[in-house]
């Protein structure tokens, strides 16, 4: 029951602010609360609109709401999401163009396990999926996963890669994206061992940590600064009784998003309360700015104890990956019988969670790949979300990634217009 009751308060007291924020805009929505001009009852409607769907976005999974793909024709082709494989902590999800022809194309995009879901790589995939077809990993929260199911930590992980892309087949290129980036290097090497034939054709490793100390950030600061014992003492918890997960050791979500928010502290609270001030103007809308960013990163879930603790243990304290001593299974994986199959790096200059340099380090461990099978790219003025989902993957990244693709992919891939996507009705 250790640190149950420290779940279970933290979820009492999301509950509670979801609850006034509810109570506070039902209050002010009274229609005899009409009867005068009084500018306080709309500052009240807007506080509560704003602080109950806050709290409410914490424990719900965004929804994918992908928008049809236009094709050259101008026929629209609905988005429909299919599940190929299901796991306990995770499924191996596609997103199938209903009536489109297949594309020579084939993407597994790696989605981060690091507190939020994978819908945080909504934009990433729509920018993909006019000129691919599209795989996704779609982690669960361990808060879901009933303690019956067992653990999951970094070796586990790799372990569902190395499935997937089997499941997946050789004539496939892999996309990961910051924290999975080691791992991912990792599984492929575990596949050039273990079966040959099972490797994609080509890998590009976007802002990760495959070498924590080839820069310093705030995050690889904190993880040197602390103890095992800290961290397991301070971050760690048991799933309430409200969750499947009851019993499981999870770092929280909430603790997470804390974590998160204390980091531009500032930043967040104007952000909250210019936006109740819009409410109350009535400037505000469903899908503002405000909103489309704010539903995602408040959605946060649950990681498995061993998970977190094994990851900041192997891959920042101990630098198993860059050491080229990760061991899955009881098997020592040598990242250098990678030989076949060709790897980009992708760095923003300004990324402050993986800075320049860090996944670099992963082609300085490719020593049986040949340099004609290297490539590195680094975006001037680009911070770590730019370079898989914003401005700077859109404009210039994004086409580099497809170029790559194409020149790995055995065969000759004409260059396709860029097709545009269009918003759904």
């Amino acid at each position: 029951m250790k640190y149950m009751m420290t779940y279970d308060l933290m979820e009492s007291v999301r509950n509670t602010n979801q609850w006034l924020g509810a109570t506070a805009r039902s209050f002010a929505s009274y229609p005899i609360m009409s009867l005068g001009a009084n500018p306080m009852m709309d500052m009240i409607h807007a506080w509560g609109e704003v602080t109950e769907r806050t709290f409410s976005r914490m424990v719900m999974k965004p929804d994918w709401n992908l928008p049809p793909v236009t094709g050259q024709s101008g026929k629209d082709f609905p988005v429909v999401v299919e599940t190929i494989v299901s796991r306990p902590f995770g499924d191996l999800i596609r997103f199938r163009m209903k009536g489109r022809d297949e594309r020579k194309r084939r993407v597994l995009l790696v989605a981060p396990m690091s507190g939020h879901y994978a819908t945080l790589l909504r934009k990433t995939v729509i920018s993909l999926l006019p000129d691919c077809e599209v795989y996704i990993t779609d982690w669960h929260n361990a808060r879901d996963i009933p303690v019956s199911a067992g653990k999951f930590d970094v070796e586990d992980y790799t372990l569902y890669l190395v499935d997937f892309m089997k499941e997946l087949g050789s004539d496939l290129h892999v996309i990961a994206v910051c924290q999975p980036v080691p791992l991912t290097l990792a599984a492929t090497a575990y596949l050039a061992e273990q079966d040959p034939s099972a490797q994609p054709k080509s890998l590009t490793l976007i802002g990760g940590p495959v070498d924590p100390e080839a820069n310093h950030t705030e995050v690889t600061d904190f993880g040197r600064s602390v103890t095992m014992g800290q961290l397991e003492q301070t971050m760690i918890q048991r799933v309430g009784f409200k969750y499947d997960g009851v019993g499981r050791m999870v770092y929280p979500g909430l603790l997470q998003l804390s974590s998160f928010i204390s980091m531009n502290g500032e930043l967040h609270a104007n952000a909250f309360r210019d936006q109740i001030m819009k409410v109350a103007k009535g400037e505000a809308s469903e899908h503002d700015k405000h909103n489309a960013f704010y539903d995602e990163y408040l959605s946060v879930m649950d990681m498995t104890a061993e998970f977190y603790l094994s990851t900041v243990e192997r891959v920042f304290k101990g630098r198993d990956i860059a050491r080229n001593d990760f061991v899955v299974d009881g098997h020592k994986v040598d990242i250098g019988k990678i030989t076949t199959v060709a790897v980009k790096i992708v760095e923003g200059e300004k990324d402050d969670i993986s800075a320049p340099g860090q996944c670099l380090a992963a082609l300085d461990l490719l020593t049986g790949l040949p340099d004609s099978k290297k490539a590195a790219h680094l975006e001037p003025g680009a911070g770590h979300y730019g370079i898989f989902a914003g401005g700077s993957w859109r404009k210039n990244i994004r086409p580099l990634v497809l170029n790559f693709i194409d020149a790995n992919n055995g065969d000759v891939v004409a260059a396709k217009p860029i097709v545009k996507v269009v918003a759904a009705s």
